[in-house]
């Protein structure tokens, strides 16, 4: 203790004695010692504490374990208004893209059964085939239920320590987790990663959280879905809606003003009209007003055209909201820890993932204005922790980041759309390249072929280096990540053009592009080796 401290306590008990009164030692030093934190004479019990057991989180912590660092990671699933819940891996493993896909698939196997009679294949009873809800949520569950055992068991071998608590902030350092019995967990970290995520949100309607689901439910309903209305026509209300439809369950989505916002909207049409060509009703420019649950347990549902003001109602099994997500940064006490850069969304602005706490990140979808993609967050997971702890100065580049919208006809991109290139630059300063194709495998069973269609948007002065690639049609994903790289590398439209293609794929399609929007040119193709 501190020598003039101790003086200064001696003198004072003098003068009490002195004065005959009883000593009355003065506390306030020894209760202010007592509060400090734990952490402020630089110890820690971790490195780095993530909060958040997802996609971004778990790619971040296992990076630094590799690196030396000592990790913890919170991870708790609060149950969705309908009571669903899942385990560690986040919104992709469990409620996201692997179920998403999985469902995608079944819905194209059951289209390739009807094909399979026109290739000679005999099928005993078409009229017999159809799907058995229970058993395909069956499986895509046991398969997610593996993948959250893998990731537990990863953690453990990895030696970082996962809790399974709700975290938040108790001040700059120190995390409190509330576990499933209502006990606390508190521990310290010099390092901490926001990595939550967020959730669907519903809108502001009677019988919205009361009756109706989102995708937080529908890969493990207990029951088939039956006529289905999807509310909200952004990527994940068009692929619930495109993957029910194909799986014989009928399917309607109310679209509040334009299907798929943020993506070309040309492209975006073209897969409208392809799902409403298999049967998917669209309303457009219609808003929910209620969803009200009748007697035998069906629910109607009402709604309004705002152009025409007409309102209109059906009677549906199900209702399911896809009406966006919020971040989920409301329960993480951000304002003990003094973060204070949060957006009108509640999501977190932090450029290079930093906050204006400086050991404080985020990454993933909580980030304000970044691609909410699962590989996005892993990439800018990974990159964080080797800044953090190995020195490394390469910043995640968000620009550029291929997708794709898994809908019966798949729409893969990368790059910028046609409007916003618009935007950027001018129409004049644009020269874009577009063809309808035929997937060589739609002939003999007379698919649809209207809306398979790409374009590319390039630069108009040489080399017209591309500023975005666009495909509608079958496995678009698989075809646009190789573009992807190329895009990266600054191709050229002279370069693709000059592309052997692999024939016959539906991915030669982009080498063959000649003909351009300018021209007027018919872009139907004379054959397929036109």
């Amino acid at each position: 203790m501190d020598p003039m401290f101790l003086c200064s306590r001696r003198n004072e008990c003098n003068r009490y004695r002195v004065s005959g009164q009883p000593i009355k030692p003065k506390i306030e030093m020894v209760v202010k010692d007592t509060t400090r934190h734990p952490w402020e004479d630089g110890t820690y019990d971790y490195d780095l504490a993530v909060i958040g057991g997802g996609s971004g989180g778990l790619a971040c912590a296992k990076e630094a374990v590799n690196l030396g660092a000592k990790v913890a990671v919170f991870d708790y699933v609060t149950p969705s208004p309908q009571g669903t819940k899942w385990g560690l891996g986040g919104t992709c493993v469990n409620v996201g893209c692997i179920p998403k896909k999985l469902m995608h698939q079944a819905a194209i196997l059951g289209e390739s059964i009807h094909e399979a009679v026109s290739y000679g294949w005999q099928v005993p009873s078409l009229e017999s085939i159809k799907i058995s809800w229970p058993a395909l949520t069956e499986a895509v569950q046991n398969h997610i239920k593996s993948v959250n055992w893998v990731t537990r068991v990863d953690l453990r071998d990895k030696k970082i320590d996962y809790i399974n608590a709700l975290g938040e902030f108790k001040d700059p350092h120190t995390l409190v987790g509330t576990l499933k019995n209502g006990s606390k967990k508190e521990i310290t970290a010099k390092n901490v990663v926001i990595a939550v995520g967020g959730r669907p949100h519903y809108p502001e309607i009677p019988g919205a959280v009361e009756y109706c689901i989102s995708s937080d439910d529908i890969f493990s309903l207990g029951h088939p879905p039956g006529k289905t209305l999807v509310v909200g026509a952004g990527y994940i209300g068009l692929e619930c809606a495109g993957f029910l439809k194909s799986l014989g369950y009928p399917a309607t989505v109310l679209v509040r003003s334009v299907p798929l916002r943020g993506f070309d909207q040309q492209m975006a049409q073209m897969v409208t009209n392809e799902m409403e060509q298999r049967g998917v009703v669209f309303h457009h420019r219609t808003i929910p007003l209620s969803v009200e649950k009748l007697e035998n347990g069906q629910l109607k549902a009402r709604w309004l055209n705002t152009e025409t003001q007409e309102q209109g109602e059906d009677v549906f099994d199900t209702v399911l909201m896809a009406t966006g997500r919020y971040a989920l940064t409301k329960a993480l006490n951000l304002e003990a820890a003094g973060v204070n850069c949060i957006s009108e969304s509640g999501k977190i602005v932090a450029a290079a993932e930093q906050t204006n706490v400086p050991h404080v990140y985020a990454v993933g979808d909580v980030l304000e204005g970044r691609p909410e993609l699962t590989p996005v967050a892993i990439h800018a997971g990974r990159l964080l922790a080797r800044r953090m702890f190995a020195g490394a100065t390469q910043q995640m580049d968000y620009e550029n980041v291929a997708t794709t919208v898994f809908t019966p006809l798949e729409y893969g991109c990368v790059g910028l759309s046609e409007e916003t290139a618009v935007h950027r630059f001018g129409s004049e300063s644009l020269e874009v390249y577009h063809a309808y194709y035929k997937p060589t495998e739609f002939f003999i069973p007379q698919r649809n072929i209207r809306n398979c269609y790409l374009k590319a948007v390039a630069l108009r002065d040489a080399p017209q280096r591309i500023l975005g690639l666009h495909f509608v049609g079958p496995v678009a994903g698989e075809v646009i990540q190789g573009f992807a790289a190329a895009i990266k590398c600054g191709i050229t439209m002279e370069q693709l053009m000059n592309t052997v293609g692999i024939h016959p794929t539906v991915a030669e399609e982009f080498t063959r592009l000649n003909i351009t929007k300018r021209s007027g040119k018919d872009p139907n193709p004379a054959s397929c080796c036109s």
